[in-house]
């Protein structure tokens, strides 16, 4: 199991327990986020629709993440903080007045992206022009409102976290991509990308108010305060605002990508999304779990000084990713054409459309193992409460974002910008791996490079496995159409993952046991809620 230390099995269990009910609606959302971008895929393809859609989802999602992700970030921790010195109700307290802060900055703001819409097209792509602009600005007036309510969510999901109850926000995303995919097969049929977009603010609004119902049993009363003097509102301030900047710089490699590839063919911007998605998915699917799982409990650790479980608790959870990781990314690598093919060429989708994705999802792979390492020692810095490490080390590798996006794209068109994107991801990495080892005086990432070797060693083996069997299957299922194809991905899957498997037995990665554990575990848990809500 992913433990926190040798010395404190109980919260070994709970941290993995809470993965597992984390996992299961990750898997879950992640599954329902596949078929939303396949129903999506099919009704409007890589179109000048999908672009504009795309572009108009951008600005609001981009300040909901800087805000609202910043502000989770260090309310966590700060909250975490008041509970353990039995202060419950200043804690209360101090989200309260965040709250109602954050609810008027996300109303004016909203207010001005729908009235300033021409505006916000022209700096997120300034190469739309005509149709592709006039469309963007009438998505970007419906879906700016979507502000407000993804920070609801996002501030009621980072407070129950706190609470430590996991299943019900993990559960939100789930309905998310019910109505985004409900809203795409009905008002989209009706309405075209318009109600699509709808839609969207509408699945956004459901995502907070499945919450808080939840949030008000955990004792969350709502009261309209405003004591900005409030010594606990005024920590999460300070510490968010270098948060807010370096989140901020994250974001931009989103802002980057589509302010390039808006001046490039038709489709670029669709065909990044998507298999950005494909990307996300073994990333949400175990790093996010773990991460978010483990996060109240590594704040905790640290508000105890207990550094020596914190420096284990990061050096096992950076192996556990980087074992699922590197396999997961190049898998993606060598599958990528069947897996594109087999998810998204349908409909409108066309062959052109697969072979951009293709291409897009080669490059992002390289990266894979570097978006999720972020995930996990940016939670190792803010547990600390040090979020402005992060800020300094993200504000480089965005320029390193910028500078192989102007040089790759010349080469490699889209793909370069995914390339450029997985290369600063990387180099941010290594960067953030020196400074909290030096952060934290416990911890040394002692043996890590041995790691590392064996677990491409391993991945290699099923890189061959799988390029093999897709191969010769790929001959035989040449016209058996939809079907064919999934036995082939499928196949190449299957044997793959029994070829790391044994590959890592052969090498001995220690870590391959927990791995297999957590997935046995992960199955059964998996078996027991889908028989609970059978039983239902």
């Amino acid at each position: 199991m992913v433990g926190v230390g040798t010395g404190d099995m109980s919260t070994g269990k709970f941290i993995f327990k809470a993965t597992l009910t984390i996992a299961f609606f990750s898997l879950l959302s992640r599954f329902l986020g596949l078929v939303r971008d396949i129903v999506i895929a099919r009704q409007f393809g890589a179109s000048v629709h999908t672009d504009a859609y795309l572009v108009a989802f951008t600005a609001p999602n981009l300040l909901f993440a800087v805000i609202s992700g910043a502000l989770v970030a260090v309310v966590v921790p700060v909250f975490t903080e008041y509970a353990t010195k039995k202060e419950k109700q200043e804690a209360w307290k101090v989200f309260n007045t965040v709250f109602n802060v954050v609810t008027v900055i996300f109303i004016i703001v909203s207010a001005a992206g729908m009235i300033g819409s021409v505006y916000v097209v022209k700096l997120i792509a300034p190469g739309f022009q005509g149709e592709a602009a006039r469309l963007a600005e009438d998505l970007t007036r419906i879906m700016f409102p979507l502000l407000l309510f993804s920070g609801w969510a996002s501030l009621f999901t980072g407070l129950l976290n706190a609470n430590n109850i996991f299943g019900v926000p993990a559960f939100s995303g789930v309905a998310n991509n019910m109505v985004i995919i409900l809203s795409a097969l009905t008002l989209g049929s009706f309405y075209g990308i318009h109600g699509l977009a709808a839609g969207t603010v509408i699945a956004m609004a459901l995502m907070g108010l499945i919450q808080l119902p939840v949030l008000v049993r955990a004792g969350y009363r709502y009261k309209p305060v405003f004591d900005i003097g409030h010594p606990g509102v005024k920590k999460v301030f300070y510490l968010a605002m270098p948060a807010t900047l370096g989140i901020s710089v994250n974001q931009a490699y989103i802002l980057i990508e589509r302010i390039f590839a808006s001046g490039l063919q038709t489709g670029s911007i669709s065909a990044l999304n998507f298999a950005n998605k494909l990307v996300q998915f073994p990333v949400s699917l175990v790093v996010l779990a773990l991460g978010t799982a483990v996060f109240p409990t590594l704040s905790k650790l640290a508000a105890e000084g207990s550094f020596e479980e914190l420096s284990a608790a990061l050096n096992r959870l950076v192996k556990i990713m980087i074992l699922a990781m590197v396999p997961a990314g190049i898998g993606l690598m060598v599958l990528r054409y069947p897996v594109v093919s087999l998810l998204f060429q349908h409909g409108a989708f066309g062959r052109q459309a697969t072979e951009l994705t293709a291409a897009a999802l080669l490059f992002y792979s390289v990266g894979l193992v570097g978006q999720a390492a972020i995930i996990i020692l940016s939670r190792g810095f803010y547990s600390v409460q040090d979020t402005r490490t992060p800020v300094k080390i993200s504000l480089f590798t965005v320029l390193v974002n910028l500078c192989l996006s102007l040089v790759l794209i010349r080469v490699l068109q889209h793909a370069g910008l995914a390339l450029a994107s997985s290369l600063a991801s990387l180099t941010g990495t290594v960067l953030l791996m020196i400074c909290l080892e030096k952060k934290v005086a416990a911890l040394k990432w002692s043996g890590l490079g041995k790691f590392i070797l064996s677990v491409l060693a391993a991945s290699g083996v099923m890189a061959a496995a799988s390029y093999g069997v897709d191969a010769v299957l790929a001959g035989h299922f040449a016209r058996s159409g939809t079907l064919g194809l999934a036995v082939r991905v499928g196949s190449a899957i299957a044997t793959g993952v029994v070829a790391f498997i044994a590959a890592a037995i052969a090498l001995r990665i220690e870590e391959i046991h927990l791995l297999l554990n957590y997935c046995r575990d992960a199955f059964g848990g998996l078996r027991n809620k889908l028989a609970k809500l059978h039983e239902h």
